[in-house]
């Protein structure tokens, strides 16, 4: 193209980064179809991940041709071209969804033909393109897998937990068999009769009387008068005063002992020469 305008160069590169960024496109032809029903499409095509752009068919060819894909049979006649481009979050597009939108919208719309596509570096044909809208959701494919995964360890739960249970089983058909389970005869337990309790004697809370009294004389001799004896009873008080009252002689404490004196001695005579 000799001194192309910028407007076609800034097309060019505009759809050379589309193919180069998109995972998968799908090229349709959209004559006869009215504004509205292409704003519905775009909208549908928006919700499930693809983007949907008209563009003439030479730009195309050159930036298809700049990166070394074969499009010049898919573009013939008016055609606008559904891009799949990878997510926000960089996880790659979803063809499957983008393929069963035109395939809903193409039922009630008879004007939207589609005519092959690419995944990656291979050509679709419209047949491809049919057999993508017919494949299960990613999230649906992705719950199969784990749903597969999941399944042998469920059943080796399974088993595991029929072991003990078949186990029960047999060993209850085998006593069954046997004539059951023989009942164990319980031992009697002597009933011991409490012994009536003892009749105890009553005891008599009568103390027999102390003699607390102190013989004066051996009260004098110990040095501590006889009425100073508090546990010593009325009666051997007062007869202890009758007999002092009766009996005037003096008592041997009462009497100073007479203390002998030495005698003098005798003056020891004078030696003589």
């Amino acid at each position: 193209m000799e001194n192309p305008r910028p407007e076609k160069v800034a097309v060019v590169a505009e759809v050379k980064a589309k193919l180069g960024a998109a995972d998968a496109v799908v090229l349709t032809d959209y004559r006869g179809i009215n504004v509205a029903a292409m704003s519905e499409l775009r909208r549908a095509l928006r919700l499930a991940g693809g983007e949907y752009k008209i563009y003439k068919n030479s730009l195309v060819r050159f930036a298809a041709r700049e990166l070394d894909l074969e499009l010049d049979e898919l573009l013939l006649g008016p055609t606008a071209i559904a891009f799949i481009p990878r997510k926000g979050d960089g996880t790659p597009g979803d063809p499957v969804m983008v393929a069963k939108a035109l395939r809903d919208f193409a039922r009630t719309n008879e004007y939207l033909v589609v005519k092959g596509g690419l995944l990656g570096d291979k050509l679709l044909s419209v047949a491809d393109v049919k057999a993508l809208a017919e494949v299960a959701p990613r999230e649906e494919l992705l719950a199969r897998l784990a749903g597969g995964f999941a399944a042998p360890m469920q059943r080796f739960a399974g088993l595991l937990a029929a072991i003990p249970r078949n186990f029960a089983y047999g060993l209850a058909a085998l006593i069954e068999q046997q004539g059951g389970v023989p009942d164990t005869p319980v031992p009697d337990t002597p009933v011991v009769d409490e012994a009536p309790e003892a009749e105890s004697a009553p005891v008599q809370d009568v103390a027999a009387p102390v003699d607390t009294a102190v013989d004066p004389a051996v009260a004098d001799e110990a040095g501590t008068p006889a009425a100073e004896d508090e546990a010593a009873p009325p009666e051997a008080t007062a007869e202890a005063g009758d007999a002092e009252s009766a009996d005037p002689a003096p008592r041997a404490s009462d009497t100073p002992e007479e203390t002998e004196q030495p005698e003098p001695a005798e003056p020891a005579e004078e030696a003589t020469d």
